[in-house]
């Protein structure tokens, strides 16, 4: 309940379309990060749940989110304790995860993924995969 109390007071968003220079594919970009705000978008994406979690893996916080041409979305962890978090995002293709790093009045999430798991039917870019 304290959790969810914290999330309840601590996060907010603003989900609105929005468009990422480049051709990478849902990959998440840091627009921006003012203290214990941080503002990314998600570019080619239009609906994706995101997800986080602790560093136990206990669910804090999960929303639907959609835009028309991508997702932007700023989050707030000015309550959370210092220590580490994880974004998770979850679109038609794959589940990404992102680390989200507190120390003090300073939030970093980072850009690059720390695991990709794509979905049945999916595959990742440049890959192959030997079938024996």
């Amino acid at each position: 309940m304290l959790k969810l109390s914290l999330v309840a007071a601590v996060l907010f968003s603003g989900i609105s379309t929005y468009a990422i220079d480049g051709n990478e594919d849902s990959s998440l970009h840091v627009i921006k990060g003012e203290g214990s705000k941080v503002t990314f978008g998600l570019n080619n994406v239009t609906k994706a749940k995101l997800s986080i979690y602790d560093k136990e893996g206990t669910l804090i916080y999960s929303e639907n989110a959609s835009g028309k041409n991508g997702i932007l979305k700023t989050f707030s962890f000015e309550e959370f304790p210092s220590g580490t978090y994880f974004l998770e995002v979850e679109d038609s293709v794959k589940t990404t995860k992102h680390e989200i790093t507190i120390k003090g009045d300073i939030t970093v999430i980072s850009a690059k993924a720390i695991s990709s798991v794509y979905k049945a039917g999916f595959s990742a870019k440049s890959t192959s995969v030997a079938v024996r």
